[in-house]
This record gives C-alpha cells, structure tokens and sequence, in this order.
C-alpha cells in the first residue's frame, strides 16, 4: 500500500463517518427543539403506519427508526444534496472533526487489505503512544471483548471512546511478534492537526504548507506554520489544498486574512437575495510573500473560499490540474433535541469580485495537463510546477 493510499484509509479513532468531503462549509446554529407539528395532510402517513403496524408480516423497525427515515425522505424531495440529516453519532464524529480536537487515545486505525486485521498506528506525544502502542500493531480486542473479523469500524470506535481521564485496555499484537499484549491507555484531549508545513529541499527559499481542512484550529496552526517558515528563512509559500473538503468558513475567511490587508474577502447571499461581505482586518502577518495556490476537483467549499479570494487579490496564483469542485452553498447546521442534526442549504458564496463557485468552480491560472494520479509516479508534477513558478 502506498503512503498516499494509507493516508487516505487512515481513520481518526472518533472520525470515521463525516457525511460528505463536500458538504462542509456552513455555520453552526444554535440548538433548537423540533415541534411535531400534525396537520390533516399528515393523516395519509398515519393511516399508513396503523397499517403497517396491523398486516406487516416481518419485523418493525423502531419507531425512531421510522421517524429518520421519513426526515431523509422529505429531505430528499427538495433536491439538494446538501440539505441532509444526521444521525447522533455521525454529529458526534463531525463536531470533533470541525473543532479539531476530541477525547481518545491518538492513534489511526485502519483495516488492513491484504489480512483484514484492525492496524494501530499511534501519533506521536499522545496517549497510545507513550503507554506503549506500536506502528503496525494489530488489534485483537478492547477492555478484553475480542474483535469479530466482520465487525464495523465504527462499533470499534465506540468501543474505545470514553471520557477525559479514564482507561481503556487495548490487546495488540506487535510487529514481528505471536503473543497479545494488553495495554493499558488513558484517554485524553487529542488534537486533530489540520496544517503541516516543511521547507522544500528543492530551494530552501520555498515553504510548503499543506491544509487538509478548516477547523476551528485551522486559522492559528497556519499562523504558526508561516511565522515558523519566515523566521526560517522562507521567502515563497506553497499551499496545497487538493482533495480539502472546506470546512468552517470562519476559518477560511482568518487565513485569507493573513496573507490579505484590506478589502473584501467574500460574499454571502441568501434566499431573499440579503447581502453580506466579509473584509479583511489588521491582522494579517503576510501580506506581501509570493504565494502559489495548489488545487484539483477535489478542492471544494472552504477551500474555494480561501483560493478565490487569493486569486481575486492578485495575492496567489492558483495551480493545478483543472477545475475545483464548484461547492459554494452555505449550510446552517441544527442540532436536534436527541442529537442528531440537519444541514439546511440556506445561501451561496461570491468571490470578492463578485464570481459564483457554487456548480462553477474556480479556473488555474497555471493548468498542468496530463497528471492523472499525482504522485504515483513517484513525482508531483503540480508542486513541480509550483516550484518552477515561483523560481
């Protein structure tokens, strides 16, 4: 398995179900309580389930499991793929994503293709780590419940969530060795890390930052991320945002506003066609460093929010290897009274001058043809191209 294939099979321990990598992007609601509201063109539902309940010979689902689906139903009839309903443990698993941290043992898990065994890989200076966990550790059961070969990631996920402070046993079996070993882990607070940066061996003038998405953290790790690169010597930054989902737009909106000083940073237009703009403030660390944008059609939402408007500040030029998605409808998340949620499409983003992304897309400046499978090959041609650019 390649390092790129892992990394996109790498589950975090308590995100593993995010609804889709391009329906983010919204903007978190306060939590309200749903009125079950039943008028007479409701009866013909009822009528229904009273027949069901009577002549169905099978099993019945619960009748929260009757309720959810007919939610998704009504979704569905609006036509929006955006417009969806959450479950109360998919919520769970997106509001760690979103925020950047969660409660855990920090380590990746993942099944393994060739054996079907539950791998272990442990990140570094966290709990999993420091009790013990290997890279490459197989495991065989939890709190000494033995891990069925079929079950589902996500049951053993919940086996090893918990609170702050509590343990969890985790029986591995290390690399190169037959016996299990029970470890004990205690969980703790686990930062999800959204921004790694390096400086590129090809010219130590160039900083590579890669954002992989727009968490509430986001907008502080770039900040270090550049700061760390120009007390380095750094002179250009690269930015990589291919197959970035988005994310919070809030966050989107601060890391634009680090690399932009003054004017409009976005638009947002809602359904009685009311208009808001987001500008940039003092607060920007680098706005003069050549910056070069690295996309694909796998860049949607936050992410166009963050290159549009580079690209219409003449700030970066965006390069890659076509389009991007063409994501930009805003979600207001509700959460509901049993924690589920819906994310209801309520607005769209403009660029600052005034360019819809949503169904459209943002243009490269630079297109590099011919890559299919960046990295496969053993090169990157569009950071390639990027390093060619910036020279």
């Amino acid at each position: 398995m390649t390092p790129n294939k892992r990394t996109l099979l790498t589950i975090f321990l308590t995100i593993l179900l995010v609804v889709s990598s391009f329906g983010t992007g919204y903007l978190i609601r306060d939590l309200f309580d749903p009125m079950a509201e039943q008028g007479e063109e409701f009866g013909v539902y009822w009528e229904m389930r009273k027949i069901i309940g009577r002549d169905f010979l099978g099993d019945m689902p619960s009748t929260q499991a009757l309720a959810y689906a007919a939610i998704r139903g009504s979704l569905g009839e609006l036509g929006d793929p955006y417009t969806v309903f959450i479950e109360p443990v998919v919520r769970d698993h997106e509001r760690e994503f979103i925020t950047g941290n969660y409660v855990g043992v920090g380590a990746h898990l993942y099944r393994s293709e060739e054996s079907g065994d539950i791998i272990l890989e442990p990140t570094p200076n966290n709990p999993a780590e420091k009790a013990g966990i290997l890279w490459g550790d197989i495991l065989t059961a939890v709190d000494g419940t033995i891990i069925p070969p079929d079950m589902d990631l996500t049951e053993i996920v919940e086996m090893i969530k918990g609170e702050k402070g509590t343990a969890v046993v985790l029986t591995v079996i290390h690399p190169d060795e037959s016996n299990p070993a029970d470890i004990e882990v205690i969980r703790d607070t686990i930062l999800i890390p959204s921004v790694t940066w390096r400086i590129l061996e090809e010219d130590e003038k160039i900083g590579y930052i890669q954002l992989t998405r727009f968490s509430g953290e986001s907008a502080d790790e770039m900040e270090t991320a550049v700061i760390e690169l120009q007390d380095a010597g750094v002179e250009k930054i690269i930015i990589d945002l291919r197959s970035n989902g988005g994310g919070l737009v809030d966050a989107a909106v601060s890391i634009a506003d680090h690399f932009i000083d003054d004017g409009v940073l976005l638009y947002r237009q809602d359904r009685s066609q009311h208009e808001r703009q987001y500008n940039a403030d003092d607060k920007t660390i680098a706005p003069e460093i050549p910056l070069a944008i690295l996309v694909d059609g796998n860049t949607a939402s936050a992410s166009e929010i963050l290159a549009g408007a580079l690209q219409d500040h003449e700030r970066a030029v965006l390069i890659g290897t076509g389009k991007t998605f063409g994501k930009g409808s805003v979600q207001l998340v509700y959460d509901l009274s049993d924690g589920s949620s819906i994310h209801v499409t309520a607005a769209k983003w403009f660029t600052p001058n005034m360019n819809p992304i949503n169904k459209v897309g943002l243009e490269p400046d630079i297109l590099v043809e011919g890559v299919e499978d960046e990295g496969e090959n053993g090169r990157d041609e569009v950071l390639e191209r990027a390093i060619e650019y910036l020279r």
